[in-house]
């Protein structure tokens, strides 16, 4: 049983609020949910909507075609209904007035003069079909209630609720759970809702009917932040990484941490190597722009080897391309940032449990190997709700990897595995570091033999890291067909929901991208009759990595590059169509 609905109207109406209540209520029941955001750069007006996937399987993506519209405005009506499934239904305010409406394909505004509207034939709530269009007197059952108008959206959530033949109760304590304030207007305005429709759609229970996680990826990584100790949020605001920052700053007196927002993304990189060097365990976070401006900073990490942890959410670039839209089009620039030869860790999740886990590793192996660690994330995989059973708790510990300095310390001291032990200041012995390069004790050096044994030294790091890195699951094996889809991060969901679909298929999710596991991909790619690349890029960035670490190159790609990620009935037909 699968259901897809999709919520929309204009910035600044709820749509975002009014989803998540309705998920609740599904995932408060047993349902799986997953749900995909899309909304444009705007405060204000446009096209934004969300689309709920429900099952009583666990699902990881969202389908184009659509049960329900749920509809906050005419506009995504014009918009979507052409999607809308043959016994599918609209609902939406019947009074609702429509601002625009499509003449030849042009959009040609009315206000909100409604004998204006009626003499261009353009109706409140209007659709093509017959018959599948569920008009609701908000205006009207507001009064009756004696409600403002700012719960309009509740009553129309009551209404859906009865449509899709769910009960009443929960909806009522999911709202009132939400809000917390007027109880009693609250649960007359959804049963008000609720009784003026009848059931339409019919949804089989879930077996399982215990309720479920709702979590976004980016609330994953907060958590994983959390549970790794984190002292230190250092970040400046850019979307999609964002939500991190107003999460983890909602928190940080709960539970004892400090975030801070400085002028730019250069003083946010530099001052976290300062408060890493202090000893606190550190975190930033940008996306595509404010990664760039930290290039120079975290290559001094790799000299100085202060322990750092990056989250780089992704959206459409170049420069400031499409802001809020989707893309994986970072992933050789964050394996490769910064001049010069050093360590970079990067780790790309697929979904918001692999974020949680994922982020418990990078604080990990930063604090342990004392090198840069970079959580590869995108609009996709951060923003997006994901629903699970449970998160068992992370065999993971991570430590700040601090200790007492011996008498004679030496900040940088040539060990057999690269790691030099750690120390910070204030604990009485002198710990010097430097962007320039050094000498064991981090006196600045010219030396030729100097130099090679300080690159040597870090580079030393690498086997262990590796050794570590295997036993954290560095790729995924999804299915068992003879032929293969190779993809990493938010593509993750849409391949694996169209595997039943594609039974001649298994699917490699690789998930450290640096240091490459090389023997497993090569191994995958060598056993298969067909090999598929699938990636929300251009190019096929991680076929490129792919080819330069194995010697094996992908002819067949799946790409798409229009700023939305994949749906798995996409996956299916271009894989298929790839493959023939």
């Amino acid at each position: 049983m699968e259901k897809n609905i999709l919520i929309g109207g204009e910035a600044g109406k709820g749509i975002a609020k009014t989803t998540i209540l309705i998920s609740k209520v599904f995932t408060k029941l047993g349902y799986y949910v997953f749900n995909y955001r899309e909304y444009q750069s705007l405060i204000k007006g446009g096209f934004n909507f969300n689309i709920l996937k429900i099952s009583d399987k666990p699902i990881y993506s969202h389908e184009n075609s659509y049960d329900v519209i749920f509809a906050l405005n005419q506009d995504i009506i014009n918009k979507h209904e052409k999607y809308l499934k043959e016994d599918g239904f609209i609902i939406g305010d019947k009074n609702l007035k429509g601002n625009t409406r499509l003449l030849d394909g042009a959009s040609v505004s009315f206000g909100n003069d409604a004998s204006f509207s009626k003499k261009m034939n353009a109706p409140f709530l209007q659709n093509k079909k017959e018959g599948n269009l569920i008009g609701i007197d908000v205006q009207a059952l507001l009064e009756k209630t004696k409600a403002p108008a700012k719960l309009g959206n509740d009553i129309l959530i009551g209404a859906l609720a009865k449509v899709l033949g769910l009960p009443v109760e929960p909806v009522i304590e999911v709202v009132k759970n939400a809000f917390k304030k007027n109880f009693e207007l609250l649960e007359a305005t959804i049963r008000a809702g609720y009784e003026c429709v009848e059931p339409k759609i019919e949804f089989d229970k879930p077996k399982n009917n215990e309720e479920k996680y709702f979590i976004t990826g980016n609330e994953a990584i907060s958590a994983g932040a959390i549970a790794s100790g984190i002292d230190m949020y250092i970040a400046y605001p850019i979307t999609p990484a964002t939500p991190v920052l107003h999460i983890l700053a909602s928190k940080q007196i709960e539970y004892d941490y400090m975030v801070v927002q400085p002028e730019n993304e250069i003083a946010v990189a530099c001052s976290a190597l300062g408060a890493s060097y202090a000893g606190t365990n550190t975190m930033i976070g940008t996306s595509g722009a404010g990664f760039s401006l930290m290039a120079e900073a975290l290559s001094m990490q790799g000299i100085s080897e202060v322990p750092l942890v990056v989250y780089l959410s992704q959206r459409t670039g170049p420069a400031t391309g499409v802001p809020t839209y989707n893309s994986q089009g970072d992933l050789k620039f964050a394996v490769n940032i910064g001049h010069g030869e050093f360590i970079r860790v990067v780790v790309a999740p697929g979904d918001a449990k692999e974020c949680f886990y994922r982020t418990i590793e990078a604080f990990h192996l930063a604090s342990k190997y004392r090198v840069l660690v970079m959580i590869l994330g995108d609009k996709h995989v951060g923003e997006s709700n994901y629903s699970f059973d449970d998160f068992e708790e992370s065999k993971i510990k991570p430590t700040r990897g601090i200790t007492e300095p011996c008498e004679d310390y030496k900040s940088y001291l040539i060990t057999e595995d690269g790691v030099s032990p750690r120390s910070v200041p204030g604990q009485g012995a002198v710990v010097k570091t430097s962007s320039y390069e050094h000498d064991e004790y981090g006196h600045t050096t010219e030396k030729g033999d100097e130099v090679i044994k300080m690159n040597d030294k870090r580079f030393k790091k690498l086997e262990k890291l590796k050794e570590e890195i295997d036993t954290l699951v560095p790729v995924y094996l999804h299915g068992e067909g003879r032929k293969l889809i190779i993809g990493w991060g938010s593509t993750k969901g849409a391949i694996v929901d169209a595997l039943k679909d594609l039974p001649d298929f298994r699917f490699l999710q690789v998930s450290y991208i640096s240091p490459f596991p090389m023997e497993e991909v090569k191994r995958e790619i060598e056993n298969s009759d067909e090999v598929v690349l699938v990636e929300n890029n251009a190019t096929g960035l991680l076929g490129d990595i792919i080819a330069e670490q194995t010697g094996n190159i992908i002819n067949k790609k799946v790409l798409k590059y229009d700023g939305r990620p994949f749906t798995s009935n996409e996956i299916v037909e271009k894989v298929n169509g790839a493959v023939k």
